[in-house]
């Protein structure tokens, strides 16, 4: 598939952004029936699109192999219904190395995430990302976070570089992030793709819809998409109180949960995504389970979460 097809694909925010988990079985194996199953729940219940192996999915934690086997599976649970975007990352060679594998299972584009360890500059991280969209025919969106932060310049110049079709923010940085859009604007206009890639991005979705960021991740659509869906067609219907009631009695709440634990962006919503009744095993190390009773409160907010869209009736 050509960059295009899966920009306009992408453009049109029908739903949330799915980041499903990666299903392990009881001796720690990838399971990929039940993760065939999660995928599938989650691209029925109206999902824009699956990102399949990246933060949520644990990329960090699975070997190549595994990789080309979850994305394949991703890609045939989704049926074409809707793009599957696949991680990629490390250094270039190995970044490299997963965008062919991602090619080779089908995917449609890639979600590069930030090289490993190094702390690079404007230079190096622009040669690593072009080195990467010019090694494969799969689209590009470039995740911002940690290592790799940067300049509106560079962000220019990666809009400018073929095959390179978006930029994902996971820093938080507004401030950054309206002069990177207005640089964009101004320097290398065109269709280029913007999302909040924060966790639990619904927090911060009105500030980013103020800079005219509409496509967001959303880690919750795992657990209880409903619950993000009713936010998503509030947000897009511009219907601000059923917004900040789900802010307000979910969303904060959640967050402020999730900050109770490092890794739980990841072993907070795969606790969820088992109250909801798909055993998708545990997260791998070096993360860990969130405590029993974080999880006892996650499942007393998911009821609450439930009682609110009820309100909403």
């Amino acid at each position: 598939m050509t960059s295009a097809p899966l920009a306009a694909r992408l453009s049109i925010p029908s739903g949330p952004l799915f980041f499903p988990v990666t299903a392990y079985g009881p001796d720690g194996f990838l399971a990929l029936d039940a993760y065939r199953a999660h995928v599938r729940k989650g691209v029925e219940a109206g999902a824009a699109a699956v990102f399949a192996c990246c933060g949520t999915g644990e990329f960090h934690a699975l070997t190549p192999e595994e990789f080309e086997q979850c994305v394949r599976a991703a890609v045939e649970a989704a049926d074409g219904r809707v793009p599957v975007v696949a991680g990629a990352g490390y250094g270039t060679a190995l970044a490299v190395r997963y965008a062919r594998l991602a090619e080779e299972a089908g995917a449609d584009g890639l979600l590069a995430m930030p090289p490993y360890l190094v702390v690079a500059g404007q230079e190096g991280l622009l040669r690593h990302y072009r080195e990467l969209a010019a090694a494969t025919p799969l689209p590009v969106v470039v995740y911002q976070r940690d290592n790799a932060v940067f300049t509106p310049e560079t962000v220019v110049e990666l809009a400018r570089t073929d095959g390179i079709i978006g930029f994902k923010d996971g820093l938080g940085d507004l401030d950054l992030m309206q002069r990177i859009v207005s640089a964009v604007r101004t320097e290398a206009p065109g269709d280029f793709l913007y999302f909040n890639g924060l966790p639990t991005a619904e927090q911060t979705q009105l500030a980013y819809r103020g800079i005219g960021i509409t496509l967001y991740s959303s880690a919750v659509f795992c657990f209880v998409p409903e619950i993000a869906l009713a936010f998503h067609k509030a947000l897009n219907a511009g219907d601000d109180t059923t917004v900040h009631r789900l802010l307000d009695g979910f969303y904060r709440p959640f967050v402020e949960l999730r900050a109770e634990g490092r890794g739980y962006a990841v072993s907070l919503v795969k606790a969820g995504v088992r109250l909801g009744g798909l055993d998708v095993g545990e997260v791998r190390p070096p993360l860990h389970e969130p405590a029993p009773e974080h999880v006892e409160r996650l499942a007393r907010l998911i009821d609450r979460g439930h009682v609110l869209l009820r309100e909403g009736m």
